[in-house]
Parts: C-alpha cells; sequence; structure tokens
C-alpha cells in the first residue's frame, strides 16, 4: 500500500470526479459543488497527475470519461456514501433534507407510480430535487456509475440481468399481461384465440438492456413466433398507433387500466402461456448505506404497495 501516493488523493478529489461523471461538464460540477469553474479544474488535473490518467477528455463539444474514470465511479460513489452515513451522527430529517436523487423509468411506470412518488417525497421533503429519467437514456450502466439512484421498470419474472455490478432486484408490483386493439378491430367483439392472436401484426416495445422477453420464447415454443409488424419505444406510443391500426399491442394491465393513451381501447387476456409478469426497483447495493436514499426507497416501497391494494 503506498500511503504517501495515497495521502495526495482527498475526499475533495472523490467528490470532483464523483459529479464529474454525473454532469460532464466542469461548469454543471461548479454550480453543483457551490465552487468556481477555476477550482472544478484544479482539482482535477490534481487528480489526473496523481492517477496518471486524462479521466476525462474532449470529443466534439462533449466531454466522454475515459475507461479509468468509468471503472473508478462505483468504488467512488460507495466511498463517498461511507463517508456521508460516517459523519452524519443524527437520524435522517427529510424535512430539512437539501438534495438530488435520479431515478429512471419506462414510460409505463409514469403512469403507475412517478406522480404518486413525487407528491409523497416533496410532501416530506420540500428541499428534495427528484430528477426522473427516461430509462432509454439512462440505464443500468448508470447505476453502476453513481449516475443514477434508482431505475423501475416491468420485466418479465424470469429475466433481470441477475446481479451483475452489484444490482439489487426488488419487486414492486406483480402484474399480468393483455393485449390491446382498437374498439373497431375485427376481434374487438370475439374472446381472443391462439389463431387470432397470430394472424394479427404485432406492436413491440424497443429494450436493449434486457434479453428477448420470455413471454416471446414461450409463445415461439409453444405455438410460432408473433408478428412484429412495428416497434417503438414505449408503451403511449404503442397504444396511440393501436387506436389508428388493427395492430395488436401486448402490454401490463396495470399500465393499460390507467394509462390515458390506453383509454377507450379493448382489453382482452392473452391466449397462452406466458409466464410471470412485475414491475421491479433496481439499485447499487452499496448505495443504502446513504440515510437519505435508504428513506427513497421506503417511500418507493410504500407508494408500489399503495398502489397495489387499490388494483
Amino acid at each position: 500500500m503506498d500511503l504517501i501516493k495515497l495521502s495526495r488523493i482527498s475526499m475533495k478529489h472523490l467528490i470532483t470526479l464523483h459529479v464529474m461523471l454525473d454532469t460532464l461538464s466542469v461548469t454543471a460540477s461548479a454550480e453543483r459543488l457551490c465552487l468556481s469553474p477555476s477550482s472544478v479544474s484544479k482539482t482535477l488535473t490534481q487528480l489526473r497527475e496523481n492517477l496518471n490518467d486524462e479521466l476525462f477528455y474532449r470529443h466534439g463539444n462533449q466531454l466522454v470519461a475515459t475507461p479509468l474514470a468509468r471503472r473508478l465511479g462505483p468504488t467512488v460513489h460507495q466511498m463517498i456514501n461511507e463517508m456521508n452515513q460516517m459523519l452524519t451522527q443524527e437520524a435522517f430529517d427529510p424535512a430539512s433534507y437539501q438534495g438530488r436523487f435520479s431515478l429512471a423509468m419506462r414510460e409505463s411506470t409514469f403512469e403507475l407510480l412517478a406522480a404518486k412518488l413525487s407528491a409523497r417525497v416533496l410532501e416530506q421533503a420540500p428541499g428534495m430535487r427528484l430528477e426522473i429519467w427516461s430509462r432509454d437514456n439512462m440505464g443500468f450502466d448508470s447505476l453502476a456509475k453513481g449516475q443514477l439512484d434508482f431505475i423501475i421498470l416491468p420485466h418479465d419474472k424470469s429475466q433481470p440481468p441477475s446481479t451483475q455490478n452489484n444490482l439489487v432486484w426488488e419487486t414492486l408490483l406483480d402484474d399480468e399481461m393483455v393485449c390491446l386493439m382498437n374498439p373497431n378491430h375485427p376481434l374487438a367483439e370475439k374472446a381472443l384465440t391462439i389463431d387470432d392472436y397470430l394472424s394479427y401484426g404485432h406492436i413491440g416495445i424497443t429494450d436493449n438492456d434486457l434479453n428477448v422477453p420470455f413471454f416471446e420464447l414461450q409463445l415461439a415454443q409453444q405455438h410460432q413466433k408473433r408478428r412484429i409488424a412495428v416497434n417503438v419505444p414505449d408503451f403511449g406510443g404503442a397504444a396511440l398507433m393501436c387506436h389508428h391500426s388493427d395492430l395488436l399491442f401486448t402490454c401490463s394491465r396495470q399500465w393499460a387500466d390507467v394509462a390515458l393513451q390506453a383509454k377507450d381501447l379493448i382489453t382482452k387476456p392473452l391466449p397462452f402461456n406466458y409466464g410471470e409478469v412485475s414491475y421491479s426497483l433496481v439499485w447499487h447495493q452499496p448505495s443504502m448505506n446513504d440515510p437519505a436514499q435508504r428513506w427513497l426507497y421506503e417511500q418507493i416501497i410504500a407508494v408500489s404497495h399503495e398502489s397495489e391494494s387499490k388494483g
């Protein structure tokens, strides 16, 4: 262990690296840390010299983190959380808390949980700032780098990406899948059969992080693959396409019951065994050392239980 080299790196350097990995901007990092841009640049220069790595380089108009900086992200995030917990001796007080948390979720989850969660959190912690991202823009890598605190997403129960990068998965809501179609669809007045289901084109949802959905595999094994005519990035866009075509959309019943985009569409149970589906909360394991993040986790769980009991 090189104690002399370690002594040259302080919490100031680690916090600056942590914020820079989040913002990828010297100016934005300076604003968040209440420092001048020149002070942030000076700290980065010291850290670059100590680590013998550029850490961030310019590509066009953007700063990009080097592989070493990205690898250091989860460790630095954990060290900052543990130091914060050590220094915070008193119980967490949401009413006086001033801080920011970032969540990412599918558009379908916005309909179910985002509004209720925001209202609950801001009522108890008015100084807390929530940043809610589309999961298409911020995914599992962002959790590992400390850029996100939580992800909420729907998925087949058989298919979370296990515990990669120390990620923890917890089921929030159990759900079932249904088929949506417009009220003038030729199948609207019929009980949906597997032949009917396979005879029409379908709307698919793109997702780069999860594997081929289990229900797709089940369908192909038990019968045959369905024909995806159009792929879209979110549930709302798929439902809107249903309103204006004879395409079928397979989705979450809980979402279909509350979403404005799905209003007036016909909902039918799927005519085959598709396994189990749910909405899950995902986070980076060491992050629960932070009392504030632990409190936010408890609010997410509470809102989910309320939604499930009403459902």
